[in-house]
């Protein structure tokens, strides 16, 4: 990983890419024959969502400061996807311990050597078009960390349905923040709510979480001990083990005893006060966990899937439907 004299103003990129796509499994086995998390699937195009995370991630700061968590099992997969795209470092968890192990496991790696970094979490299974202003809001959430260097900030999106599978962040006052690109405290955190808090959310004005996050590696190391005091030990181990002999070793004995938390509702949901939000304004994302979220992003963007549409357990209308063509924002 670079080493930069003011390490508080070096940029690591955290691309998590260890799930398994469960809900998408028969869309993907149907179209190309074999389970494949999704990923790593080109759904349209013909870079996967990775490899567009991957790409997007090295215009905010050099390639070796780009850390990748993903599963061992699907090391054939990220191995061959990562060809010709050098990063920093990749991280083969040996299990699944949900999305907080997911997230603390590269962080323990960035931590151990730049604790006064600026770190941003990019999940690789969303759609996310135009790229340029999604970046260009990523700058801007990481001049407001180096700014306020005790604040965890979220991008968070408008809705444009209820939906009871996101995160939900209902916004406080507002704080400080770039003109058009205002940043506001999160007053609280509603990770899959019920049909009625939902709506109570909509109506209310609350954002979609993306779990794009931006913090001092630092910062959300010690909200980790705050919310996982029997995790962070392990973490600890690992950071003073990594790029050292007994690497493998280290990291196969902290995960025999690593529990399993989920980062949004035993992180962000207790610690509201810490979190802050800027909107991702004038980008369509999406998060591609269901096949027919897949379908709808591909139907407003107009383009073509680049699986057979037979594949789909829904009809696919090759062109924006009129409901969904008003919501389209206009693009650049």
């Amino acid at each position: 990983m670079t080493d930069q004299r003011d390490a508080g103003r070096m940029v690591s990129n955290i691309v998590l890419a260890g799930g398994e796509g469960e809900r998408v499994k028969p869309l993907v086995q149907r179209w190309l024959g074999r389970p494949r998390p999704k990923q790593y699937c080109a759904f349209v195009g013909t870079r996967s969502m990775f490899q567009h995370t991957v790409d997007r991630v090295t215009q905010l700061s050099p390639a070796d400061c780009a850390v990748v968590v993903a599963a061992r099992h699907h090391r054939p997969d990220v191995e061959s996807q990562l060809r010709g795209r050098p990063i920093g470092k990749l991280l083969l968890q040996p299990a699944n311990r949900d999305t907080a192990a997911g997230v603390f496991l590269p962080l323990s790696y960035v931590w151990g050597r730049h604790p006064q970094a600026t770190v941003v979490v990019h999940p690789s299974d969303h759609f996310i078009f135009p790229e340029h202003r999604f970046l260009d809001t990523v700058r801007h959430a990481i001049a407001s960390v180096d700014a306020t260097p005790d604040q965890m900030l979220l991008l968070g999106v408008q809705p444009d349905r209820l939906e009871t599978e996101y995160g939900w962040i209902e916004r406080g006052p507002a704080l400080t923040g770039a003109p058009g690109h205002p940043v506001h405290a999160m007053s609280s955190f509603l990770e899959k709510p019920s049909a009625e808090l939902a709506d109570a959310a909509l109506r209310g004005g609350a954002l979609w979480n993306t779990l794009v996050l931006a913090a001092k590696a630092d910062t959300l190391w010690q909200a980790g001990y705050a919310c996982f005091p029997d995790m962070m030990p392990l973490f600890e181990r690992l950071a003073s083990a990594w790029d050292r002999p007994g690497e493998c070793a280290a990291l196969e004995g902290v995960y025999q005893e690593m529990p399993a938390y989920n980062f949004s509702s035993h992180l962000l949901q207790r610690l509201p006060d810490h979190v802050a939000v800027m909107e991702l304004a004038g980008v369509l994302w999406s998060d591609w966990g269901k096949p027919e979220r897949i379908a709808e992003t591909i139907r407003r963007i107009g383009k073509t899937p680049a699986f057979p549409l037979d594949c789909l357990d829904r009809p696919f209308a090759p062109h924006p439907v009129p409901e969904l063509a008003r919501q389209v924002p206009v693009f650049a």
